[in-house]
């Protein structure tokens, strides 16, 4: 029974710290082979945390994107490009008050303060010439600190653009 709880309680404490989803937005009218050179506009990072507002970062998630699109047989370019990329980082911190069942029949309850940060991860892609958002996507990531989010941002950059080009809607 105390092996059962213990389990409990770990996978209590874990699932908060392990949140992470992704969505991902685009404009179904648009033909997303044309689409062969880019350029990484200058994003925008909106955190206190000093781990994750800094120009280290910043290239971090340049980088994780310039990867992921030359994979995708795009070409960086300066000069008129077919996309604009801009993207944009925030984190919010904060405490969680978690409550567990405690004692023999789960009749207690113990109370515990865990500290987490929140970042999310705003991707967008422009059409070169029209300007219009064609592709956006968010990842969102609650992790127990700024160092892990900044850590974890080139496999989250990933994992949004696993899904470009999008597959069209039916």
């Amino acid at each position: 029974m105390k092996v059962l709880n213990l389990i409990v309680v770990l996978l209590y404490f874990s699932i908060p710290l392990l949140a992470d989803n992704h969505d991902i937005e685009f404009d179904n009218q648009v033909d997303f082979s044309k689409f062969k050179t880019f350029t990484i506009r200058e994003g925008q990072i909106t955190s206190k945390q000093p781990e994750l507002n800094s120009t280290l970062v910043r290239k971090k998630i340049e980088e994780a994107v310039r990867s992921q699109l030359k994979s995708k047989h795009l070409e960086e370019t300066d000069n008129r490009p077919d996309l604009f990329v801009t993207y944009r980082l925030g984190a919010t911190g904060g405490r969680k008050v978690q409550a567990f069942p405690v004692g023999p029949r789960g009749l207690g309850t113990r109370r515990r303060t865990v500290r987490f940060t929140e970042g999310t991860l705003v991707i967008d892609l422009r059409d070169g010439g029209s300007r219009s958002l064609v592709w956006r996507g968010v990842y969102r990531d609650d992790e127990s600190t700024a160092a892990k989010i900044s850590e974890k941002l080139p496999e989250d950059v990933k994992k949004l653009f696993s899904e470009y080009p999008p597959k069209k809607k039916k």
